[in-house]
């Protein structure tokens, strides 16, 4: 099996059609997506109406969860709050019904896929090895793939210590058959790594290999957007910097 592996499409349709077009080239066997369709960006209808249809499977996301009023907001920062509130609005009733009932968690052919981590699926950032070594220590899975930070990463724990590395863009990931892994995919419509392209993972299971893709869209398209829709200029400007 062969699995587009998306996360964190935050309302930017720009970047997710640019995504789902080269999956379209790519002819993945599954598309996961590992949560937060809406917040930040102004397409958040779209986004779920575009990319429902294509998913084998998604998990909801703290920002997903905080749109329709099931997660409160009041530890999101002020900008991320207005977001919220500017979406909360848009909701149509079927996309309000789709994220209210998306699962915390799913475990596709045996992998575990979460929008934060194990041991909290929606809210837990892993950032550091300390939460990554609690993270394999709650649950017993091989693989675990997260979003959330927006910022591609590998955890690696090989029975007595783990590790971190970044996950790069024409360095595929082997995952070897000793050793356990939490992998980052990164985000497609705000990346927070410097890179302002948008990101996906390709996971191929039958190699074992995960791929980090990288994809220019026209940011100033969905920054005009944004600025229509009056939502917080700094969250236009950050989407130029990759940050």
């Amino acid at each position: 099996m062969q699995y587009g592996i998306i996360s964190d499409i935050h309302a930017n349709l720009e970047a997710l059609e640019v995504v789902l077009g080269d999956m379209d080239r790519r002819r993945p066997d599954a598309v996961i997506c590992l949560g937060d369709f809406v917040g930040y960006g102004p397409d958040p209808v779209t986004c779920v109406e575009r990319l429902r249809p294509a998913l084998a499977g998604a998990v909801a996301g703290n920002h997903d969860l905080a749109a329709v009023d099931a997660l409160d907001i009041a530890d999101f920062n002020p900008l991320a709050q207005a977001a919220i509130l500017w979406t909360r609005e848009q909701l149509t009733a079927p996309v309000r019904r789709y994220l209210t009932d998306l699962p915390q968690q799913i475990t596709p052919n045996g992998f575990l896929a979460v929008h934060g981590s194990a041991r909290d699926p929606v809210e837990e950032y892993i950032l550091d090895l300390h939460t990554a070594q609690a993270n394999f220590d709650a649950a017993p899975f091989r693989v675990c793939l997260v979003g959330h930070t927006h910022v591609p990463a590998v955890f690696v724990f090989d029975g007595e210590k783990v590790t971190a590395a970044p996950l790069l863009p024409e360095q595929p990931l082997r995952l070897q058959p000793e050793r356990r892994y939490i992998v980052n995919v990164g985000s497609v419509g705000q990346p927070r790594d410097g890179d302002a392209r948008a990101a996906y993972a390709w996971f191929d299971e039958d190699a074992q290999t995960v791929s980090l893709l990288r994809l220019a869209y026209p940011v100033e398209r969905t920054q005009k957007k944004m600025e229509a829709a009056g939502l917080p200029a700094m969250l236009v400007e950050r989407l130029a910097y990759g940050r």
